[in-house]
């Protein structure tokens, strides 16, 4: 039975979609134990109103919430009573917990991550990696590192590509994951110091399948399937292509709406706009996952739905079911071992 926390107060729209998408994953996955951690009066009520096996379902009291606007080092050392204090409490001393799952504060969870979890041996830096789709039906791409580490070296990118392909190869069976640098141009020669010296650094690391320099117009192309980049350039990738794409999306349906003849030819082409709008959902793709922590933690959209606090517990379940952890430790040492290249020196 594998077991995962889930911080029942984290998010917009919590605690009910918190329960609700909990309650999916233990219906749904039947080797999974879930801890909710939570306010008890609250949490009861919503959790008498489903059916689930109660045996593999329990509840952790917690009456404080750790908010966005709470300093995030300081509340997970002040607020020990919050969901996400005591989630990451629990982490930490129960050998049979393997992960946790909070739609909570960024800032907060890495601060928690850190304090409380520790990094894998060999990580220099744990880093977020959200999944996004691409233009090819059934392809996605991550970004490795969103927001997690402003400043970078070339060894953090080089440990990023490294994890971030095992996550893609273990989570999402992707064999041999095309790996990229986000780049101001595709050309080598391209970018600022950082950016050469890595290149040259990820041309030279085994164990990952680097395609060369990716710019951002392409990210949802397809033709990679993990982008590398410090975490302030991955954030703005990241929140500029959901803008622009929700932004699209308006555009549209203004623009169908907008006369008598565009309605009509709305309706003509309604299911493929429909199926458009499921696959940039993010609700549909789960969290980011922070990796090179020493568990599994993975931080949902603040604004998730049910389905999205589903798609993140089943993350966390395929990641530790295949051993992602392990795997990061012994990919990292091996890199770790082997000779840096002059430019990295």
């Amino acid at each position: 039975m594998l077991k995962i926390i889930v911080d029942a107060m984290g998010g917009d729209n919590s605690p009910s979609v918190n329960v609700k998408g909990t309650v999916k994953a233990v219906n749904q996955i039947k080797d999974l134990q879930i801890v909710l951690v939570g306010d008890e009066s609250k949490l009861t009520p919503l959790l008498a109103q489903e059916k689930y096996d109660a045996s593999r379902l329990e509840v952790l009291h917690a009456c404080e919430v750790i908010s966005c606007n709470d300093k995030p080092t300081e509340a997970i050392k002040t607020k020990k009573d919050s969901s996400m204090s005591r989630s990451f409490e629990l982490l930490r001393t129960d050998t049979e917990a393997r992960a946790l799952v909070s739609l909570g504060s960024t800032g907060a969870l890495l601060a928690g991550t850190v304090l409380r979890v520790g990094r894998i041996k060999g990580v220099k830096r744990p880093a977020f990696c959200p999944i996004l789709p691409t233009m090819i039906a059934g392809n996605i791409v991550g970004i490795c590192d969103s927001g997690a580490n402003v400043d970078c070296d070339p060894v953090y990118l080089q440990q990023f590509a490294v994890m971030g392909s095992l996550y893609l190869n273990k989570a999402y069976g992707v064999n041999a994951p095309r790996v990229a640098l986000l780049n101001i141009g595709a050309e080598e020669e391209k970018g600022d110091a950082l950016r050469k010296e890595t290149y040259q650094l990820l041309k030279n690391t085994d164990g990952i399948n680097f395609v060369g320099n990716m710019e951002a117009r392409d990210l949802l192309s397809g033709d990679v399937d993990l982008v590398v980049c410090d975490g302030f350039s991955g954030n703005i990738l990241l929140k500029s292509t959901e803008g622009a794409c929700l932004e699209l999306m308006r555009l549209l349906k203004k623009s169908m709406m907008s006369s008598f003849k565009s309605k009509m030819g709305a309706l003509l082409i309604k299911d493929k706009m429909y199926e458009v709008k499921d696959m940039m959902d993010y609700n549909n793709y789960g969290g980011a996952v922070l990796l090179g922590a020493a568990k599994t933690v993975i931080k949902g959209h603040g604004s998730s739905k049910e389905e999205a606090v589903y798609q993140c517990i089943l993350q966390a379940y395929n990641m530790e079911a295949n051993n992602l952890c392990q795997a990061i430790a012994q990919e990292i040492a091996q890199a770790t071992a082997a000779p840096q290249s002059p430019a990295a020196e």
